[in-house]
């Protein structure tokens, strides 16, 4: 059931309107307040997915409840109700973030289609934080020790702005997930994020990838093809284990940074991008640089922002959070009840030698959730925990 408020000083335009909006849907809820100060009261203690207000009111105006509400409960829409000589005001309104604005007396198609559409965009914003909240709890990072916590708050502080992030640790420590998290904190979250792991991609084919080709710039090449670069337009590319790129290529990412241009493999026709780099890498890339393996003008426009991602072995504190995140991700992905693991286990697993991360800890917990017992103990983890 849709609820709806109206903010009206005026006891017979209120009653006009709770009239053809109950009559309209018998799903509508509608309450009534009889001023601005009353209205921003009963907005402040309930939950409305819509208001219709009043500019020219007692106490406190129309205008001045919009500028509060959108601090308070931005995401409820409001419809403006203007006088004959409130038109300008009303227009104004909507550049102070009011949905639209219904002239008084009422049209009843006019102030129908109005609720309605405003209602659906509620909806629809609704809907898509309940989405993004989804995808962001797929990448969250699971901590609060002073390694984890600090990361967290460079990427609240780096993620709105364009700046490019060269992320660095260990395999299995999680870089993917800041990169996502850079991502979906960015003013790019609506965008693509295209993931390409260079490790993975043999040399001869890298440039093709990142760049894309045309017909028969190559023996297998017998369609023109979009590269990832074009892919992640006006959104984000994420170069997983940079270290691992050919020299060439790297001048050619090097070009793309320097002038927001790519060219397809074969072809000399530029193509203008609109991408935020972000990049990867278990490497010591100045060393890369020293054994002439890394262009170190690619590093500087690379690194303008270090995130060094820990080994868990340098984040012990963290464990407890983890083994209860993944026992529950397992429990979810098998249709199982959650398993518990004693004090005593996770003490246990926190004395281990993490070599392979939080790869390793995640792949250590399913399999104690399938061999231990119905509590996985200290003994569980001697037994199957072994490295």
């Amino acid at each position: 059931m849709s609820k709806i408020l109206i903010i009206e000083d005026e006891a017979a335009i209120r009653r006009v309107l709770v009239k053809i909006l109950t009559e309209e849907n018998k799903a509508y809820q509608v309450e009534e307040a009889e001023d601005g100060l009353a209205g921003m009261e009963k907005i402040k203690d309930n939950d409305y997915d819509l208001v219709l207000c009043d500019i020219k009111m007692p106490k406190m105006d129309g205008v001045e409840v919009l500028e509060a509400t959108k601090k308070v409960k931005p995401e409820i829409p409001m419809v403006m109700i203007s006088g004959h000589g409130d038109l300008d005001t009303a227009v104004n309104t909507m550049r102070l973030g009011a949905f639209d604005y219904i002239s008084k007396p009422p049209d009843l198609n006019r102030l129908l289609n109005t609720v309605r559409n405003a209602l659906d965009r509620k909806n629809l914003v609704v809907e898509n934080t309940r989405l993004k909240k989804k995808v962001s709890k797929q990448y969250e990072m699971i901590g609060e020790s002073d390694p984890i916590t600090k990361i967290k708050d460079i990427i609240e502080k780096v993620a709105p702005t364009e700046a490019r992030v060269l992320i660095t640790g260990p395999n299995g420590t999680g870089k993917e997930l800041v990169a996502h998290w850079l991502h979906e904190k960015s003013d790019r979250a609506k965008g693509p994020m295209v993931e390409v792991n260079c490790a993975a991609i043999p040399s001869e084919l890298i440039e093709s990838e990142l760049f894309g080709h045309v017909k028969g710039a190559f023996t297998s090449a017998n369609k023109d093809r979009a590269g990832k670069f074009e892919a992640a337009n006006g959104g984000t590319i994420f170069l997983d284990e940079i270290g691992d790129m050919s020299l060439s290529a790297q001048a050619k990412v090097l070009r793309a940074l320097q002038e927001s241009r790519v060219s397809r493999v074969g072809s000399d026709k530029d193509i203008k991008v609109d991408v935020r780099v972000l990049a990867a890498t278990n490497k010591d890339l100045k060393k890369e640089i020293a054994d002439g393996k890394f262009r170190e003008d690619l590093y500087h426009r690379l690194a303008v922002i270090l995130i060094a991602v820990p080994a868990l072995n340098d984040r012990r504190d963290d464990i407890p959070l983890l083994v209860t995140h993944f026992a529950n991700k397992v429990a979810g992905e098998q249709g199982t009840a959650v398993k518990n693991f004693t004090d005593k286990a996770v003490e246990k697993l926190q004395e281990y030698d993490w070599t392979g991360n939080i790869r390793e800890l995640r792949n250590v917990v399913e399999r104690l959730i399938i061999l231990g017992g119905s509590e996985v103990s200290e003994e569980d983890v001697k037994l199957f925990a072994s490295k």
